[in-house]
């Protein structure tokens, strides 16, 4: 039976916009020419960041592409540049703007207020569960994604030594790590995880050096959870001998920053979230205010194929995707249930 599209029966009712500006900026398509307009607006790891933005912007270019949508992204110098960069689209009076980040949760009401006509969408927020009217929220269950990285972490290792490298502490990237944690955990009670922060998710060369004091100390499998700081760790983990030292990439497919030494990426389909909710505004079937939460069931979340997993792994982790599935697995999403995680 082919599975229908995990939006379709989720996003009935919903309906999305986000706004953008910035100093650098990115479209297609004619303004004059086009009936429907998208926006994207980055937050300061910027388009190219092979990771979350990116993967948002290539929702935006198949919608430019199958829809005949005009888009337009604004990438985010710093962080004082989100609600001017937001105003920007809104001004613009584009149908939909994407704002991609947790960051986005204090200028996403604030500017939606000020435009209630116009609708805004963020991601990897729920906006503390007060979703304005015309504003759509959408999250990611990373932990679960996350959950099954660990896994093939655990099942991979040698060392028994495994390395965790976050970006900026925050709930959502201590989701990630509390997932990861216990997917290490029940495969591998013998493993043990080293966590690092970058505080940044644009500092590459902070994420290398971490990257280079984990290896060195006899971790040979890292999972990052930092934006653009993993270039580091890709950049790193190049260095060192192939089938020994292994990286593990999330948001995309990662595996071309470090082709020999990439064991598979949680890969969150962002790209597809965007597609699908912007399709259904254009075709006028979503209603606003609402917050989706999107994990495996709605087939949001999953491991990149790799050729570097052996069969044997790829067939624990899915066993333990469909044990969380079927509700026989709750994997923890912070510190405190991670603590009483069995």
């Amino acid at each position: 039976m082919k599975k229908r599209s995990w939006l379709a029966l989720m996003l009935s009712s919903v309906l999305v916009l986000a706004a953008g500006c910035s100093t650098s900026q990115q479209g297609g398509g004619n303004d004059k020419n086009a009936g429907f307009k998208l926006g994207l607006v980055t937050d300061t790891g910027g388009l190219n960041d092979q990771s979350f933005n990116q993967i948002s912007w290539e929702g935006a270019k198949r919608a430019e592409k199958e829809l005949k949508v005009d888009i337009k992204a604004l990438e985010s110098k710093r962080d004082e540049d989100y609600v001017p960069n937001l105003t920007k689209f809104a001004r613009e009076k584009r149908d939909i703007i994407w704002a991609t980040g947790f960051k986005f949760e204090k200028p996403i009401p604030e500017v939606a207020d000020q435009f209630p006509k116009v609708h805004f969408g963020i991601v990897d927020s729920n906006l503390g569960g007060k979703v304005p009217k015309n504003v759509i929220a959408v999250t990611f269950k990373e932990h679960e994604g996350s959950f099954l990285a660990g896994v093939a972490a655990a099942l991979t290792t040698k060392s028994n030594k495994i390395g965790y490298i976050g970006g900026i502490s925050s709930p959502l990237i201590k989701k990630f790590e509390s997932g990861f944690r216990a997917g290490v955990q029940a495969a591998n009670p013998k493993a043990q995880v080293q966590v690092a922060y970058a505080e940044s998710f644009t500092d590459v060369t902070k994420g290398r050096s971490l990257a280079k004091n984990m290896y060195n100390g006899g971790v040979d499998v890292i999972f990052h959870a930092s934006g653009g700081v993993g270039k580091g760790l890709f950049d790193e983990v190049k260095t060192r001998e192939k089938g020994k030292f292994w990286a593990i990439g999330v948001d995309m497919d990662q595996s071309a920053l470090a082709p020999d030494h990439t064991l598979t990426s949680m890969v969150k389909r962002v790209d597809t979230a965007i597609f699908n909710i912007t399709k259904d505004l254009k075709d006028k079937k979503l209603e606003a205010g609402k917050h989706l939460d999107l994990g495996f069931k709605e087939d949001a979340l999953g491991l990149a194929d790799s050729k570097h997993m052996s069969d044997d792994v790829k067939k624990k982790v899915e066993e333990f995707k469909q044990k969380i599935i079927k509700g026989e697995i709750k994997v923890p999403k912070d510190e405190n249930e991670l603590k009483s995680f069995k």
